[in-house]
């Protein structure tokens, strides 16, 4: 995965249809690794949400915020569609990041 410029939405969970948290970056591999070593959000550390299941890029920081709030709207339903559209089996995607 090339780190264009823009925005990333993501979606971070502790195992499948666990807690969900839904959040912006504009640079996923270094808010993943904040994440990773406990430096990201006290929501994500509190819960130890550290399984990347989702993650959009777009092209403007603004519209990956727009994305963002949109998503935090979302009935819980409508989030696990999601994932499990673009993520069936809800595999860590921090790999693929890396890539």
């Amino acid at each position: 995965m090339t780190f264009e410029k823009g925005g990333w939405t993501y979606i971070l969970t502790n195992k499948r249809d666990g807690i969900l948290y839904i959040g912006v970056t504009s640079n996923i591999a270094v808010r993943m690794m904040q994440h990773r070593e406990g430096n990201g959000s006290a929501f994500a550390r509190k819960y130890g949400l550290d399984r990347l299941v989702l993650v959009e890029h777009h092209s403007t920081i603004e519209e990956a915020i727009t994305r963002e709030k949109a998503l935090k709207a979302w009935k819980r339903e409508r989030k696990i569609r999601l994932i499990e559209e673009a993520n069936l089996d809800w595999r860590d995607l921090f790999d693929d990041i890396l890539a």
